[in-house]
């Protein structure tokens, strides 16, 4: 690297989860560095996550539940970068941000249950560190400089409204698609794209289903834990969560969870058919409970389910609910027992990037070093994030992502 490149600052493009960890470490290393934020404060999705609590971890690593079109062996050695215990220990004894879990969920939330003190530490951290940010910066373009070749690259970033700032490496964490009121507005896609990544198609994540028609539209607000399955899927998907009826759908984290299989079947012309056990009762246990001698259906169901989604699954198959369980035919039976156990979600539609917590897709991840997250592609490009083809379940997971690649990229430029 000649020396004019080596006195050049290093340039991190978004001041997301990622992007606030990758400026912090790698002003920590001692480069100089110059944070690029298009918003007016930075770490929008931060404030917004967890009902504004900011869920900053999971308390177990579950890279087994993340999903990519690349190597699931790279994303796991990304993953293993940076453990989840060490993680903890970065946001309890260095930025001094104590996390309790959340029992019920099993997530992490910092003790004063606010995201913005996440947020703030962050952005102080990164500041103490040494680092420059640039809040307002909208980043139009970023393109080597000319005469300068692959052993002393060099780098210009485009900004609108502001002269071209010059640097010797980028490191791009402009987050996916999702939530673009955040900033999120697929700028930095389009941006790798052109510098000759390959990208695996991009889709809405971790976001709400509708129906239309909606068969329940009248039961909206009833929420209740659930398990969502998908025959047929390799490795066999289940998940386990809150599940809710919304007046346009579905939403909660069981629905969420598995809304990428919904989404991703469409442009194939196939429908992934998802199914919904209301309770843990088992098949065999519901035909035992609806032979007894003694009560109704709905009486039988009540026990475990609220009275109104019962009369609503009830009404589906054309079984009255008032029917005395000693008078219940045995294919009637047999309905109400698939019902309970393998209830066919009747989704036709998602709520797209608007509600999506995550962009499923992105750039390939053997275009990276895991190691470092440089690019492959283009010396001194660093790739870290959301921006990347990989997303955890809720509850965490996607931080947990957002914080290793940030520090491996940090690190590494």
């Amino acid at each position: 690297m000649t020396p004019d490149t080596e006195s050049l600052p290093v340039a991190v493009i978004g001041a997301g989860a990622a992007g606030l960890m990758a400026a912090l470490c790698a002003a920590r290393a001692g480069s100089e560095v110059i944070l690029l934020e298009s918003t007016a404060d930075g770490g929008r999705k931060i404030l917004i996550s967890g009902g504004g609590r900011c869920n900053v971890l999971p308390s177990v690593a579950q890279p087994e539940r993340y999903v990519t079109d690349s190597s699931p062996n790279t994303l796991r050695n990304i993953l293993h970068s940076w453990p989840l215990e060490e993680q903890r220990a970065f946001f309890e004894q260095e930025l001094s941000l104590p996390l309790v879990l959340e029992e019920e969920s099993g997530k992490l939330f910092p003790a004063s249950q606010k995201a913005r003190d996440v947020r703030d530490g962050l952005v102080s951290a990164v500041r103490a560190a040494g680092a420059k940010i640039w809040f307002g910066a909208q980043v139009t373009d970023v393109s080597p400089a000319p005469d300068h070749g692959p052993e002393s690259p060099r780098w210009t970033i485009d900004i609108a409204g502001a002269l071209p700032l010059q640097a010797r490496a980028v490191i791009v964490a402009t987050g996916g698609l999702s939530v673009p009121a955040t900033g999120s507005d697929g700028r930095g896609l389009q941006i790798v794209e052109a510098l000759g990544h390959t990208l695996n198609p991009t889709y809405p994540a971790l976001t709400p289903l509708t129906a239309d028609p909606h068969p329940h539209a009248d039961l909206a607000g009833i929420s209740k834990p659930v398990t969502i399955f998908a025959p047929g899927t390799k490795p066999p998907f289940l998940t386990t969560g809150g599940f809710l009826i919304t007046h346009r759908g579905w939403s909660g984290p069981s629905v969420l969870d598995a809304s990428h299989l919904a989404i991703r079947g469409r442009p194939a012309g196939t429908r992934q058919e998802l199914l919904v056990a209301w309770t843990d009762t088992s098949p065999d246990d519901w035909h035992e409970i609806l032979q007894s001698p003694q009560g109704t259906v709905r009486s039988s169901i009540t026990e475990h389910l609220p009275r109104r989604l019962v009369d609503g699954l009830l009404a589906e198959i054309d079984v009255d609910g008032a029917t005395p369980l000693s008078q219940l035919r045995k294919e009637h039976r047999r309905a109400v027992v698939q019902v309970l156990t393998e209830y066919r979600l009747p989704w036709t539609g998602d709520e797209g990037y608007k509600k999506a917590e995550v962009t499923g897709g992105g750039v390939a991840l053997s275009e990276i070093d895991s190691r470092t997250m440089e690019s492959r592609r283009a010396s001194g490009l660093f790739l870290c994030g959301e921006i990347l083809d990989a997303f955890g379940p809720i509850g965490g997971h996607n931080f947990l992502w957002a914080w290793a690649t940030g520090r491996a990229a940090g690190r590494g430029v």
